[in-house]
């Protein structure tokens, strides 16, 4: 088995995506991770932003506070820190918590503040994985290496996710493009995508909170060049989006129905879907969160849970 392969089998088919860990207290992160490992999610992805917690303290956490869950960072931003900085993180963490920690990368955000190379993704994350693969390290490395995935949409990025780690973690996609990246990088290389989801049948409260979260990422230039690449044009793009964009992006309604387009994912070919539950009141924290989280969890295709894992 491949490494790319081991890591799908590790990770199993559903992980959380969840942002508002980085917006609360650690000790509420903790119980949180340690419920969300419990129900039987099979990662934690922790994403970076200037605004919240640093990615790779983050992940020390959250891997400090569960037993068996894999924890991904999605993504650290490498405008963020040096390749000699990222790199020593990722060995400290991967040695500590062996075969539970995957380094996800990308290009980052020139709107976010954080974007240095950002006009060349591309060949700013190529430059990138180079330094990565010849910086020395004399701390204790992990039995196997740490995985690595990239931040992947486009083509060409996909191309180099799959010619130089192990797989692609995509986000703000629909299936059809997870049926796309799946046919561009082949069988072996783990392509994870996040899907965000709102478990409310009320297509008035569902869509409002869809609309918001889309607001965000239309606010950033290359997600717009990403959906017209999908097919989306200026109608859809307009304010907040349209239905039809909104509804291609997240999934929205009772338990059944999110879990049915967590299903679309897999069968286009995902081995992992992130899902990333939205809110209405981010201040709420993590209560609404975790309540959709055990609302889905009949309904989804989850790593079974241990004997004795129960806290």
């Amino acid at each position: 088995m491949t490494a790319a392969r081991e890591l799908a089998a590790r990770i199993g088919p559903v992980g959380v995506w969840p942002a508002v860990l980085g917006e609360v207290p650690a000790a509420r992160t903790a119980a949180a991770a340690a419920e969300i490992e419990d129900l039987g999610y099979g990662a934690l992805w922790v994403g970076e932003s200037p605004a919240h917690k640093e990615v790779f303290t983050h992940s020390a956490l959250l891997l400090g506070a569960t037993a068996r869950i894999t924890v991904a960072t999605g993504v650290a931003t490498i405008g963020a820190r040096d390749a000699t900085a990222t790199d020593a993180a990722a060995q400290t963490l991967g040695e500590a918590f062996p075969d539970r920690f995957v380094l996800g990368l990308g290009a980052g955000h020139a709107e976010a503040g954080r974007g240095r190379g950002h006009d060349r993704p591309l060949t700013a994350l190529r430059e990138y994985l180079d330094a990565l693969d010849t910086r020395p390290y004399r701390g204790p490395r992990p039995a196997r290496p740490v995985p690595r995935v990239l931040a992947a949409l486009r083509p060409r990025m996909q191309e180099l996710a799959r010619d130089r780690t192990s797989g692609a973690h995509s986000f703000f996609v629909p299936p059809s493009h997870t049926a796309a990246a799946r046919e561009r990088l082949g069988p072996d290389p783990l392509l994870a995508p996040e899907q965000a989801v709102v478990v409310d049948p009320d297509p008035g409260r569902a869509r409002a909170i869809a609309r918001a979260h889309v607001a965000t990422r239309l606010a950033l230039r290359n997600y717009v060049n990403h959906v017209r690449a999908l097919g989306f044009g200026d109608d859809d793009l307009v304010g907040s989006g349209s239905d039809r964009l909104v509804d291609a992006l997240v999934a929205w309604g009772d338990a059944e129905t999110v879990a049915a387009r967590v299903r679309e994912h897999l069968d286009a070919g995902a081995d992992h879907v992130a899902i990333h539950p939205l809110t209405s009141a981010p201040a709420q924290g993590l209560a609404p969160v975790l309540d959709q989280l055990r609302a889905l969890t009949p309904a989804l295709p989850l790593t079974t849970v241990l004997p004795g894992s129960a806290r």
